[in-house]
């Protein structure tokens, strides 16, 4: 369940390019599962910022000395993380936590890939001591444009069984991206499901990989959420349900996890003409409902002079 808390700050720190911030949040840390994350107002109470910034949740400690406290990691982008970057200990910060749907973890301990790219890999190791604690075999894949945007890779090595590091400069590990490793990976551990957050054509990628090899594959999305509680639709998607029918999902209520072979990666961003709602399905829709054969008009026959007697008796 989601509350809304003012937070202190306890710590910020820089990690390569990006900001570690620890804050306390009553009643955020002690909900919170891997894959949620928390939406927080910046700039101040006399600032024109008026959307919140979603944040990945990377660590939670639901037995701080002020209370359960909640990590979170960001890269400057605007002016919104810049004042969050320049908040000092003890500064308050309006937060709402944690939201969105988490990762789902798997039923039997089977061998899992979790890739993140740049800061995205912020929610998975969290995700990875859930998975370890249920006997699964833990794999990571991290990867960034250079070496000072890999995140957490220390950390991926002391609670993993592998990793694997990629650069887009080949500045730290191999040269390329997260799918060029990814295949050996899979097939060394034989992997049974994929844990990915990052960019989206990253996840995108990674999504193909999965169906691949048939195997399952979990994504968290990084889209806009400016109200993170699904009420500005700005965060949709097209997504196939269940019943095989796609729909615009919020990310910030449905996701921001999502089962890798149901987002339509390369019509995120479009409203496809076949989504439940959309204007050509609305119209398709109320077409079929005149397909058939339309009525036809009878024409009256024309009552002859003996005919017209006839309707008269009857009538009188």
């Amino acid at each position: 369940m989601a509350v809304q808390v003012r937070g202190e700050v306890l710590d910020i720190r820089r990690v390569g390019q990006y900001h570690v911030l620890s804050m306390v949040a009553p009643g955020v840390a002690e909900n919170a599962k891997p894959g949620n994350f928390v939406a927080i107002n910046v700039g101040g109470e006399h600032s024109s910022m008026l959307l919140r910034r979603a944040f990945s949740i990377y660590r939670t400690d639901q037995r701080g000395v002020y209370g359960g406290t909640v990590d979170i990691v960001f890269s400057v982008a605007g002016p919104g993380t810049a004042w969050l970057a320049e908040r000092t200990r003890h500064d308050v910060i309006d937060v709402v936590g944690p939201l969105g749907r988490p990762f789902v973890l798997p039923a039997e301990p089977v061998p899992c890939v979790l890739i993140g790219g740049g800061y995205g890999a912020a929610p998975l190791f969290s995700l990875a001591e859930k998975l370890r604690e249920r006997g699964c075999r833990v794999d990571f894949v991290l990867g960034a444009s250079t070496e000072d945007r890999i995140f957490g890779a220390l950390e991926a090595k002391r609670i993993s069984q592998s990793i694997a590091i990629t650069t887009e400069d080949g500045s730290l590990g191999e040269r390329g991206r997260v799918t060029d490793v990814l295949p050996r990976v899979i097939e060394r551990a034989d992997s049974a499901v994929l844990y990915a957050c990052g960019p989206m054509g990253m996840l995108q990628a990674v999504a193909k990989t999965a169906e691949r090899y048939g195997i399952h594959s979990q994504c968290a999305v990084e889209e806009a959420m400016a109200c993170g509680v699904g009420v500005c639709m700005t965060c949709v998607m097209p997504v196939v349900g269940d019943d095989g029918q796609t729909r615009m999902v919020r990310s910030c209520v449905e996701g921001p996890v999502f089962r890798g072979d149901r987002v339509r990666w390369s019509e995120v961003g479009t409203v496809p003409d076949d989504v439940i709602g959309s204007i050509a399905w609305t119209q398709a829709v109320n077409d079929s409902r005149f397909s058939g054969p339309l009525p036809v008009a009878v024409e009256e026959p024309e009552l002859i002079d003996d005919d017209v007697a006839a309707a008269s008796e009857e009538l009188s």
